[in-house]
């Protein structure tokens, strides 16, 4: 382990060097780095990555054995790939369940719900036991964005249950217009086209009891309410702690450092189960990729190339986005753009592809210009390749989040999670319509069984490539283009890239 801050070397001295333009950036054809990362070898870091969660609690969970197991070993890979990994240590809230939750209809009639069949706890919650009435908060129309602004909760009774339904901003911001209308508690309901219950994080701790039931429950409650009134009772025991988990990079030992292409997966799984796809999927790919790109010629990696493995993404973004805060900015202007792996192997696949050029409109940050460019990139490569693609919003639920935040452009590959498969997505991609792209998400069956192997060597060729192509020039997403030397390059000393420190 490296002990110290990580380095990088600066760009090339002008006065020694003599620049000649190379042909304009092409999509990507061939790719000699998809060509060795093997499936077979992808598969070996899953099933370690499994072994590791059996033999520690059964997760790989941010805070838990596990997962600091799961950090020695990807340590310990990059090491013996020849890299010199960084350790970015930070400390987070760790939030857990200390007994079961209730959540019931207490009047006019009674009827109690099923925890993780008909709701879950949402991460974060605080523990309280809650009986009021509820309130629907903002059901016009579709509900998307339902307490999304102060004003929806205009009128609020004081000391009610709010109902609020899931999607047009982040849970914590719903749950922090609700505290301030005066709810004692607060339900926020699943989207029609998503099934179970809402399984997410509020990334803060919080107050009082906050859980998330299925859509079917949740608009069965608002009718109640809206024809009568309904009372609910809401019960949660929950308890939270300071806990300490890392970020680990590792840059290639060539390429500018100038001009640095972040490739991310996150090293932590849900407490629910191993996450083999949710995220070993991207966490297998990236360390395969790492070991491989040290074999491609120096002509190919003309721009450094810096694998990341974020820490505590199940907690609410918390790695990328420490990573982000902690960079200094003549470091982040160093950073050419990200690509994102979160979940590659769903066993119902879609080849998604996150829309950099915000053409559905589902962005919640609008993407950086030369977002669109990457997106293209991943779009071109597969279409050379005769298969389709479909665009994923931005949304804001994986690491990239931090980056276009800050106007770094960003893309990636996405394979589906808690959503349905259409029956257009069935005949185009195969699978099964009206079925989970994978049905073990944020569960214990998100094993090394649970993976589409002909669709993740699919992704796996298209990670590989795209990153192969910005490795060797970003002139179509920041216009930086790769220039041949012909002269004898002069180096600049060593930088300090920001406040790492290491375990």
């Amino acid at each position: 382990m490296r002990r110290a801050a990580l380095a990088t070397v600066l760009g090339l001295s002008l006065a020694a060097t003599t620049l000649a333009a190379v042909p304009a950036q092409a999509a990507p054809t061939h790719s000699k780095l998809a060509t060795l990362v093997k499936l077979k070898n992808v598969r070996h870091h899953q099933k370690n990555l499994e072994l590791i969660a059996d033999a520690n609690g059964g997760n790989r969970a941010a805070g838990l054995p596990g997962n600091v197991i799961t950090l020695k070993y990807i340590e310990d890979q990059l090491k013996r790939a020849g890299y010199h990994p960084t350790v970015q240590k930070f400390s987070f809230d760790f939030w857990q369940e200390k007994s079961a939750p209730t959540f019931a209809e207490t009047a006019p009639g009674q009827k109690t719900y099923e925890p993780n069949t008909d709701f879950q706890t949402l991460q974060y919650s605080g523990s309280g036991d809650v009986t009021a009435a509820a309130t629907p908060v903002d059901t016009a129309a579709s509900g998307l964005g339902s307490g999304c602004e102060p004003e929806d909760f205009a009128g609020f009774p004081k000391g009610h249950i709010a109902l609020v339904q899931r999607g047009g901003c982040f849970f914590s911001v719903k749950t922090d217009n609700a505290i301030a209308a005066g709810a004692a508690a607060v339900v926020i309901y699943q989207l029609p086209d998503q099934p179970g219950p809402v399984a997410g994080t509020l990334t803060t701790p919080y107050t009082i009891p906050v859980v998330g039931p299925t859509n079917a429950v949740g608009k069965a409650l608002v009718e109640q309410a809206q024809n009568g009134g309904v009372t609910l009772r809401v019960k949660t025991d929950t308890s939270n702690e300071k806990r300490e988990t890392a970020n680990i990079v590792a840059d290639t030992d060539r390429g500018r450092g100038d001009n640095v292409v972040v490739i991310g997966a996150h090293n932590d799984s849900v407490a629910e189960g191993p996450g083999i796809n949710d995220d070993g999927s991207g966490t297998a790919a990236l360390l395969e990729m790492a070991k491989q790109i040290r074999k491609l010629p120096a002509r190919q990696l003309h721009n450094k190339v810096r694998f990341a493995f974020w820490g505590a993404e199940e907690e609410g973004l918390l790695g990328s986005q420490y990573y982000v805060d902690n960079l200094p900015q003549a470091e982040r202007d160093k950073v050419a753009l990200m690509l994102d792996f979160d979940m590659l192997a769903s066993p119902n696949y879609v080849r998604f592809v996150y829309d950099g050029d915000n053409s559905t409109g589902g962005s919640t940050v609008p993407p950086p210009a030369g977002s669109g460019a990457i997106e293209k990139a991943f779009t071109d490569y597969y279409a050379n390749r005769k298969l389709a693609t479909a665009p994923t919003a931005f949304d804001g639920r994986s690491d990239y989040n931090a980056f276009i935040s800050v106007g770094i452009p960003a893309g990636g590959l996405f394979t589906g999670a808690e959503g349905i498969k259409t029956a257009e997505q069935a005949k185009i991609y195969g699978g099964t319509a009206g079925v989970a792209y994978d049905k073990c998400y944020h569960s214990a069956c998100d094993r090394y069984d649970n993976v589409n192997l002909k669709g993740y060597d699919e992704m796996l060729d298209g990670t590989a490539a795209v990153t192969e192509l910005f490795a060797h020039s970003t002139l179509t997403v920041n216009g930086n283009e790769f220039a041949r030397r012909r002269a004898p390059a002069k180096l600049a000393p060593p930088t300090v890239i920001g406040s790492y420190k290491t375990l």
